[in-house]
């Protein structure tokens, strides 16, 4: 994975994507990209491109950010304890950009393992399912069929 320069990430992310992934910045509930959107595809990091999560896991959990009851891959992601703000969550971030994604919380769907990763739109890029092959992402079609 190639890590990005400071002037790098600036130049290719806007300014509140910037500020989430590299400042674990948060962006405003329900009036973000893809709280509510339902399209099939696949969710990866803005930062890297790496595969994070898909719309068969995405469901609308009335938080206002987007919500996924599981990463695509485990490995794709890491957990760390973030006691900011007088909380006590812990925080997702991507395995390879160290993106901060959002936080997961223990009050998800529990017929789908009851974890709900509460995740910033700024931090995703998405990609159709009609567009994996195109964008170097094949192997996920399957996921979609």
């Amino acid at each position: 994975m190639k890590k990005y320069s400071e002037e790098e990430l600036r130049s290719r992310l806007t300014d509140e994507q910037y500020e989430v992934t590299q400042n674990a910045g948060t962006e405003r509930p329900f009036t973000n990209e893809f709280d509510d959107f339902f399209e099939d595809g696949l969710y990866v990091d803005i930062v890297s491109g790496e595969p994070l999560f898909t719309s068969k896991d995405k469901y609308n959990s009335g938080c206002g950010w987007p919500a996924f009851t599981k990463p695509i891959e485990q490995r794709s992601i890491k957990s760390n304890l973030d006691t900011s703000h007088g909380m006590i969550r812990n925080e997702v971030r991507s395995s390879e950009a160290n993106s901060h994604l959002g936080h997961v919380f223990p009050d998800g769907p529990q017929d789908k393992g009851g974890l709900r990763y509460c995740i910033n739109s700024a931090s995703l890029r998405f990609i159709p399912v009609d567009k994996l092959e195109e964008e170097g992402y094949g192997k996920y079609a399957a996921e979609f069929k």
